[in-house]
């Protein structure tokens, strides 16, 4: 009996010093574990357009046909991808001077909706003295002409930078690279705004769209070279104030023949008075500033901007801008220097260049790191 117990001692003795010397291993405490591995994937989502020879949409683009630079250096192109686009109308209905003509401004309008890829998102806001959203992103293009028939309405004064400010909060929601901003305008911008014109375009840089301009500045300078002298229409019988010709000037019996009573005027040849001709002289050096503007917003997006010398041509380049925004793809690319390393603000330039011959390739000039 003392053997059995003492073999049985020696063999549970045996176990736990076989459980001392080679433990099992205990499970790690969930604070002793190594986190697990977070990647912070960044990607630039940039448009551009890509044309042939012709200025006609090339639906052949492919990643060995392009080369991305960012500040000088080369990116690695992730993906290339023709996209439904989300288009926003800013219409200037504002008309200080009467030069500008809402009627034409919705022609144009409907013409760029008209000849837009089926699918692609639509929006409409018109602008005098404040902006005002008229018609949120739809498909529906029928929608979008009977908003352009029945709710354009014009203003006294255009205010361009609040405008941009209010188009740019349209665009948080929609996807980068397909956003597209259309603007009809003169680009004058009228004091007494909400918002200055430098943070309204830091606010248009942020959302990086695309920005088309049909600008009424050259049109407008036209019109006001025209307007210097106005000539009355008659019905083509001569007056020259004799006993039996018509006594009456300007309907008014108690006048003179050959007289008025706006002394500002003259019958046949009426210039405006003193005050109208600085306005007008004001307005045209304006457009010329604006012009430069427009130029440098339109550019500075990869967008374009046409500048008709006629109404007839306005609404010929309408279907230019519509061709342009369906010529544009979303090139993606992840920045060899990280976003998440940029400090705030940071302005980064990006160059696009073509590898294949007959190919030509436009995006922006560079992008604010959001």
């Amino acid at each position: 009996m003392r053997a059995l117990l003492l073999i049985l001692f020696l063999c549970v003795f045996s176990a736990v010093t076989a459980a001392q010397v080679n433990p099992k291993p205990s499970p790690t405490p969930k604070e002793e574990q190594e986190p697990p591995v977070r990647v912070f994937t960044e990607e630039v989502r940039l448009p551009v357009a890509a044309t042939d020879t012709f200025g006609h949409y090339d639906p052949t683009l492919n990643i060995d046909d392009v080369l991305v630079l960012e500040d000088g250096r080369p990116q690695q192109i992730r993906s290339i991808q023709h996209l439904p686009t989300n288009v926003l109308l800013l219409l200037d209905v504002g008309n200080q001077l009467g030069l500008k003509d809402t009627n034409l401004t919705r022609d144009v309008a409907m013409r760029v909706v008209s000849n837009l890829y089926a699918g692609n998102r639509i929006a409409v806001m018109q602008f005098a003295t404040k902006p005002e959203l008229l018609q949120s992103w739809t498909t529906d293009k029928t929608a979008i002409a009977k908003v352009l028939k029945t709710k354009l309405n014009s203003g006294k004064s255009s205010r361009l930078s609040d405008a941009l400010a209010a188009a740019s909060d349209q665009f948080k929601d929609t996807p980068p690279g397909t956003r597209h901003l259309v603007i009809i305008t003169d680009g004058v911008e009228a004091p007494g705004g909400k918002v200055t014109m430098i943070k309204a375009l830091k606010q248009l840089n942020s959302i990086q769209a695309s920005v088309h301009i049909i600008s009424y500045t050259l049109l407008a300078r036209r019109a006001l070279q025209g307007q210097g002298k106005i000539t009355r229409p008659g019905d083509g019988v001569q007056r020259d104030g004799n006993p039996g010709s018509n006594p009456v000037a300007n309907g008014d019996p108690t006048l003179p023949p050959g007289t008025t009573r706006t002394p500002s005027f003259k019958i046949g040849s009426i210039d405006t008075d003193v005050a109208m001709r600085r306005k007008r002289k004001e307005y045209e050096r304006a457009t010329v500033d604006s012009e430069k503007n427009l130029t440098a917003i339109a550019e500075e997006s990869g967008g374009q901007i046409l500048i008709p010398a006629s109404a007839s041509d306005v609404l010929a380049q309408a279907e230019t801008i519509s061709r342009d925004i369906g010529s544009q793809y979303v090139v993606t690319y992840r920045p060899t220097r990280p976003l998440a390393a940029a400090k705030s603000g940071e302005y980064r330039r990006v160059e696009v260049a073509a590898r294949r011959v007959g190919l030509y390739l436009r995006s922006r000039h560079g992008y604010v790191v959001p």
